[in-house]
């Protein structure tokens, strides 16, 4: 596992955002993209080990080689955008970039403006924070302060459980929640399974896991209606599970296979 990167990029790497300009979603083919010799994909630099900034400062993890195996399977070059959680989307259906590889959980809400692919990674998100505070399930969140990563999935499990005096503090990506949690401003936070393990790297018998908010498949995105684009990813997702490829990069990066809900597509 790679882990030197993952704990640089928590402590310090901070998503790039610039504002998109609104416009007709144009569906893709996977023509148009060989056509044009490039495609583009968005995805996230704040959310290791699936996204990262390497030390040079170029998009990283998980995510950037999934995207580079696609891109080589379809023979065209890749472009890498680093998106933000809240912003990946709008990216997406604005036609700033082809395809979102942005650790993006599948969701209802999140279906009805984009069309997922089969799921090539999956996490399970819990409510995390210092060791000393009794929480077990909801109700232990009343009057506590959590921090959790604005729009993410995190955001919508606490937001639909939380007691009314819950103080849901919303950040604009992983790595300010973390450190909200880290520095002493919120005792709890949303996280996933890989936010945690370096949490608990960087800081040990400090925090725990106090109980599971849900477990999330996550998927390819691409623009609605954009039919053909989905079924050749998913054709490709269903060639590099079955040859090994997608779970040794998961090997790599996350330290251990592919969960097995997303090798069989469930």
């Amino acid at each position: 596992m790679k882990t030197c990167k993952t704990v640089l990029a928590l402590a310090g790497a901070a998503a790039l955002a610039v504002g998109f300009v609104a416009g007709p979603v144009a569906a893709q083919t996977p023509d148009e993209i060989q056509s044009r010799g490039t495609v583009n994909i968005g995805l996230l630099v704040d959310f290791p080990p699936f996204g990262i900034l390497d030390e040079a400062g170029n998009p990283d993890g998980y995510d950037a080689d999934v995207a580079r195996l696609l891109a080589d399977d379809m023979g065209v070059e890749l472009n890498l955008v680093p998106v933000t959680g809240p912003n990946r989307i709008p990216y997406l259906v604005s036609n700033q970039v082809d395809i979102l590889v942005a650790s993006l959980g599948i969701t209802p809400e999140r279906a009805e403006q984009v069309d997922f692919s089969e799921p090539y990674a999956g996490i399970e998100i819990f409510v995390f924070g210092d060791a000393g505070l009794d929480v077990s399930g909801p109700e232990g969140l009343s009057g506590q302060n959590i921090a959790v990563a604005r729009a993410s999935t995190q955001d919508t499990a606490i937001t639909e459980i939380a007691p009314a005096d819950a103080n849901i503090q919303r950040f604009d990506d992983d790595a300010t929640a973390v450190q909200a949690l880290l520095s002493g401003q919120t005792p709890l936070m949303g996280g996933s399974n890989v936010v945690i393990s370096q949490i608990e790297a960087m800081a040990p018998d400090r925090f725990d896991t106090k109980f599971s908010l849900r477990q999330q498949s996550q998927a390819i995105a691409v623009r609605p209606g954009s039919d053909e684009l989905l079924d050749y990813i998913n054709d490709f997702l269903t060639r590099v599970k079955a040859d090994g490829s997608i779970n040794a990069l998961h090997e790599e990066w996350v330290g251990g296979p592919l969960p097995e809900f997303v090798v069989s597509g469930d």
